[in-house]
């Protein structure tokens, strides 16, 4: 089984499913109506079948175990780099890679990409209401896609192969469960609260929407150009929804300050002071403060600015966090080399001018190095000259005009410019994490033989998740859960919605405008029965209890869960049958 004329990626099938047939198959449809045809040859995950003997004849002679993407073949390098004797070896690297690879998603869209969305909206005088801590729901718009981005680049990754869409679906409608179970079960037990009434009824709406149309989509088993664009324009009408619901509230209560009603999030009393990375008049700043006022050197701002360590910070934290914190160090300095970070609240606006002017340099590097896996990066002018030669050259002259007129104490009018420098950077970033993350999923899911849903819907769902529901959980116990529990619902419209929409999107042109989903296996209608059954269960069961909700409910909603999982694997390992 190989790739048709043009190496069309609806030509193949998607690698690590059951014997039964694959969770999910994404064809690319012609506009005379017919689907490019699908050859039942070998899948990848027969590979198991042979003798190990065979494993990397099988791996290299099969087209269906070719990785589209990414800068590491880890197929090819488990199954013919390692010997089989130290396959489990192998798998266990690959499973420390994964684990680093969520953290570089982590770091890069915490600490670099959504500072830069922050300035960018700034700069661009948006209105912050949208996503402030009195708005109804924080980040529906650039905030959404600095929390989301991870999850959406994912999507977009996944649906680009049609192998791997079972991933995509499996992750978005995965993390759907968990965000709207687990996460918000776990912030009824740790702090009962009153709900938001309001925008928990809007958010559950629109979601309960989003979700039946993906689940239309998959009976229909194709989408077409406008459903597609019908996904981001319900995101849209989403967001015009926050925004007037929170205009009409301001108004009624005439933009005063006024008593938190049921549909605000309340403002908390006992709230745990933030820790700063800088140092306070209270973190000893006095004694490390100079008396005389200093010019510091390029060099020396330069070194400081390339430390992602604060050394006071590091010796009154326990060690763990120091053990975490040292396997987020290499990715944290590799950052600060590569994506420049506006920072509004600074007085100087982060700008640190040797440091920026490098990134003039690295930040190009990056995004054409990264971009398709440094295929243009490395394309040759003419046969002659590589492209990245030529942006070096260009950047280079760049950087040192802005060094020689511009000074270390005042940023440049155009500072701004470095945000939107830094926004591209760390998208290509986390573009290049996604596609390995992928990747590598889908090489444990021919390893083990697992479907690409089951593997979206736990390992990737997990990972994505993470770090939302740290922060869900952390911002319920600092007196938060309304506003916490209102994330849970209303940041993963975006995820469905833009993930949906703009991962197909991009698989359309004028020649294919039309993508077809075959799901194959009971799976995905398990995952979105399961989630779909969880918003009914909380729109029915919040307003019941008159929105106040305690540990019960808490303990419901994780049981679910437990119970959905259980069915899932049950399901994924044939023990359970559906007909």
């Amino acid at each position: 089984m190989g790739p048709g004329a043009g190496g069309l990626a609806g030509a193949l099938s998607l690698a690590g499913a059951l014997p039964a047939g694959p969770p999910l198959l994404l064809d690319t449809i012609l506009p005379g109506g017919d689907a490019l045809s699908h050859g039942r040859g070998l899948d990848c995950w027969e590979v198991r079948k042979h003798n190990s003997s065979e494993w990397c004849h099988f791996i290299r002679s099969n087209p269906d175990c070719r990785l589209d993407g990414g800068f590491l073949d880890y197929i090819d390098g488990v199954f013919c780099v390692f010997p089989p004797r130290l396959l489990p070896l192998a798998v266990t690297l690959y499973a420390l890679w994964l684990l680093y690879l969520f953290i570089i998603l982590g770091v890069t869209a915490e600490k670099f990409f959504c500072p830069n969305l922050s300035a960018i909206s700034t700069n661009l005088k948006l209105s912050h209401n949208v996503f402030s801590l009195t708005s109804p729901l924080h980040g529906v718009t650039f905030l959404a896609f600095g929390n989301g981005a991870p999850d959406v680049f994912s999507a977009v990754v996944a649906f680009s192969d049609p192998r791997t869409a079972g991933l995509a679906i499996g992750a978005i409608f995965g993390a759907g469960v968990f965000v709207t179970t687990v996460v918000a079960g776990g912030i009824a037990l740790v702090k009962p609260f009153t709900a938001a009434s309001r925008p928990f009824l809007r958010d559950v709406i629109f979601y309960m929407v989003a979700v039946f149309l993906t689940f239309v989509m998959l009976y229909l088993g194709r989408i077409r150009l406008g459903e597609a664009l019908g996904y981001l324009g319900l995101y849209v009408f989403y967001v015009l929804t926050v925004v007037l619901c929170t205009w009409i509230h301001r108004r009624q209560r005439g933009d005063g300050l006024a008593p938190p009603g049921p549909w605000e999030p309340e403002m908390p009393t006992d709230v745990e002071e933030p820790e700063t990375s800088g140092t306070s008049s209270g973190d000893y700043g006095e004694e490390y403060r100079p008396l005389l006022p200093s010019r510091e050197t390029s060099l020396r701002i330069l070194t400081t600015a390339l430390s992602p360590l604060d050394y006071r910070k590091w010796r009154r934290k326990p060690w763990y966090w120091r053990l975490f914190k040292a396997f987020k160090v290499p990715v944290e300095l590799v950052l600060l080399l590569t994506v420049p970070v506006v920072d509004p609240d600074k007085d100087d606006l982060n700008w640190k001018r040797p440091l920026n002017c490098l990134h003039i340099l690295t930040s190009p590097l990056l995004c054409i190095l990264t971009l398709k896996s440094g295929a243009y990066g490395l394309y040759q002018i003419q046969g002659i000259f590589p492209v990245w030669g030529l942006v070096t050259l260009v950047a280079s002259a760049l950087a040192l005009i802005i060094f020689i007129t511009t000074s270390n104490e005042d940023p440049p009018k155009y500072h701004c410019v470095f945000a939107f420098l830094g926004f591209l950077a760390s998208a290509m970033w986390i573009n290049a994490a996604a596609t390995e993350l992928v990747n590598i999923l889908r090489t444990l899911g021919v390893i083990f033989q697992l479907s690409n849903t089951v593997l979206g819907l736990t390992l990737l769902a997990w990972g994505n998740s993470i770090g939302d529901t740290f922060s869900d959980l952390t911002m319920a116990r600092q007196g938060y859960p309304r506003m916490a529990f209102s994330a849970c619902f209303g940041g993963i419209i975006f995820n469905i919605l833009v993930g949906v929409g703009l991962g197909c999107l991009l698989q359309m042109t004028s020649s294919q405008p039309l993508v077809k989903l075959e799901p194959d296996s009971p799976l995905v209608w398990v995952l979105a029965g399961a989630l779909g059954l969880s918003l009914v269960f909380s729109f029915m069961t919040v307003p019941a209890q008159c929105f106040q909700l305690g540990r019960a409910y808490g303990i419901c909603l994780i049981t679910y869960y437990l119970v959905f999982l259980c069915v899932a694997l049950l399901t994924e390992f044939r023990v359970i049958h559906f007909s």
